[in-house]
């Protein structure tokens, strides 16, 4: 790694770790030095506070001193550790899915505030399947998860049985190979544009699927599609919810609206950016539609 060895005890470890990161610059090197280290070692904060000066066993510091390299690469630490946790659930995540993050859980509460027991909901993108899984462990419904990635979707199918959770997966590009109607449909789509994804952190752009980030020029692309289509697999009266970029709360309102959706809201998260457009579609609507595959 390019720096000597510290002395055996866990606190000389941990403090090698923090200076390591911190000489690469990584913003959080404390936090990841210690997110780290318990994983190395499966260890607890209490357990470190009780034994910090007993000796790192060799292969636990093998295995830090590995993890602390691809941390100063700037590999995100979930990617490392292989977890993550969302919604008060632990997901298994690798580089073929986005990492799941805290502004994501508004979704998941917005839906279940819209979700009465019995629903049918739909998870486009659903990477690693954090989103639908968490509807399911939280309320009665059935779901069916679609992704164009087939080693997201293993990933996903790994983390509902982790989970003890039921769910349909589907490899589909959107609505492509989706058949039959839902009572909502919820996504968190790629929204960032094309040109802002290059002055990311490198955590995110060197790291993480450019497919699960890239929204196209100005981001909308796939709510276009997805507003565009899901009026076709909604129930009479049926929810759309989908998480949104900070700046574009407006542009959702105005395409959901103009596609016939009624009640259009955009909720704003803890730090008052907007964060999911959510609407029903308007009833009515699905009158004289083609019953399809699944209805």
């Amino acid at each position: 790694m390019g720096s000597a060895a510290p002395e055996g005890s866990l606190r000389a470890w941990l403090d090698y770790g923090v200076r390591y990161l911190e000489g690469r610059g990584v913003a959080d090197a404390r936090t990841d030095a210690w997110i780290l280290l318990e994983h190395a070692a499966n260890i607890s904060r209490s357990f470190y506070y009780m034994h910090m000066h007993e000796l790192l066993d060799e292969s636990d510091a093998v295995e830090y001193r590995r993890l602390l390299a691809g941390r100063g690469k700037r590999i995100p630490v979930q990617y490392l550790t292989g977890e993550a946790w969302f919604y008060g659930h632990c997901f298994r995540v690798n580089s073929h899915v986005l990492i799941p993050r805290q502004d994501t859980e508004v979704l998941v509460e917005e839906a279940l505030k819209r979700i009465v027991p019995g629903m049918k909901v739909l998870d486009l993108c659903t990477g690693s399947g954090c989103i639908l899984i968490s509807i399911l462990k939280a309320a009665s419904v059935t779901g069916i998860g679609a992704d164009i990635s087939p080693e997201a979707l293993e990933m996903a199918a790994k983390n509902a049985k982790s989970l003890g959770v039921r769910a349909v997966w589907a490899e589909s590009d959107l609505f492509r190979n989706i058949g039959g109607t839902f009572h909502m449909i919820v996504s968190n789509p790629p929204y960032i544009p094309a040109e802002v994804i290059e002055g990311l952190e490198p955590e995110v752009r060197d790291h993480e699927p450019r497919t699960a980030l890239d929204g196209g020029e100005d981001g909308l692309s796939f709510y276009r599609r997805i507003v565009r289509e899901a009026g076709d697999y909604l129930e009479d009266g049926g929810w759309l919810c989908m998480e949104i970029g900070y700046d574009q709360g407006e542009d959702l309102r105005k395409m959901m609206a103009e596609a016939g959706y009624e009640d259009v809201e955009i909720i704003r998260d803890l730090a008052g950016l907007d964060r999911v457009a959510a609407g029903r579609l308007e009833k009515g609507r699905t009158e004289g539609r083609t019953s399809m595959c699944g209805a």
